[in-house]
């Protein structure tokens, strides 16, 4: 499967390999405190739903059992899609990340170049 992605802007790209260590619909977001410094105006947390940054569903990154504080998930930016523009998660379509969601059990092993 072929799926067209977000990526992180300059300075917050991330890569290597990881597991998928817990997977959520509709996850709840807790902006970084480094997000929150460049942005004062951003939540403390923000609870899942149609404008969650995170969108419909999400996958976890962990290595060696630790939460990488990268996810894969949705987006409610559509137009982002194709550019370098996230924080350094892997933005997708909802469509989308609610098929790989389906598809992809933890541990699934994930290689991000």
């Amino acid at each position: 499967m072929r799926y067209g992605v977000a990526v992180g802007r300059e300075g917050a790209q991330w890569s290597g390999e990881a597991v998928v260590g817990r997977r959520a619909r509709w996850p709840s977001w807790t902006p970084t405190a480094n997000m929150r410094r460049r942005n004062p105006s951003l939540p403390v947390t923000m609870a899942g739903g149609p404008q969650n940054p995170l969108g419909a569903r999400a996958l976890y990154l962990y290595q060696n059992g630790r939460d990488t504080l990268y996810r894969i998930h949705g987006t409610n930016e559509p137009w982002s899609i194709g550019k370098a523009a996230s924080s350094g998660c892997i933005r997708m379509l909802n469509e989308d990340v609610f098929e790989l969601f389906g598809s992809v059990p933890n541990g699934t092993r994930v290689f991000v170049r």
